[in-house]
């Protein structure tokens, strides 16, 4: 049985985000949430520029208004998400942190419906309570 590629990436995707914490907390020690969250995103732009530019995937000639509008505000989402992640490790136990996070799932998994369109059934909004439920037991 293949795996899809995007499995992989996905799996991938949740390893590295699964260091994130970890190296989070243990960076944060003595030093300001917001600063060391500016610090990472230095370090995750040229990162991802160094990639970018090894591969040869520079080129945004696909980029209309729209397109440029949307990234922009995933990007401030994003931003704003690292920047109360930071915020939140620093100043509570990590494992609650972690776990409250996570409803972000649930909460895409609501959004990718309403604003997507993409089709919620019963056993996706089973999970996506259960996710929800989850994070309520670790984190309280």
């Amino acid at each position: 049985m293949k795996i899809p590629l995007y499995i992989f990436y996905a799996l991938l995707a949740a390893f590295f985000a699964a260091l994130v914490p970890i190296f989070g907390k243990l960076g944060l020690r003595d030093v300001d949430s917001t600063v060391a969250t500016v610090i990472r995103a230095f370090i995750m732009f040229a990162f991802l520029f160094l990639v970018a530019t090894a591969t040869g995937k520079t080129n945004t000639a696909g980029f209309d208004h729209r397109a440029l509008l949307f990234v922009t505000l995933s990007g401030v989402a994003g931003a704003l998400s690292w920047l109360f992640y930071f915020m939140a490790i620093k100043n509570g136990r990590t494992t609650a942190v972690i776990a409250i996070d996570k409803m972000s799932v649930a909460l895409a998994m609501i959004l990718a419906s309403l604003v997507l369109g993409e089709r919620m059934d019963f056993k996706t909004a089973v999970g996506a309570v259960l996710i929800v439920l989850g994070a309520l037991l670790v984190s309280l």
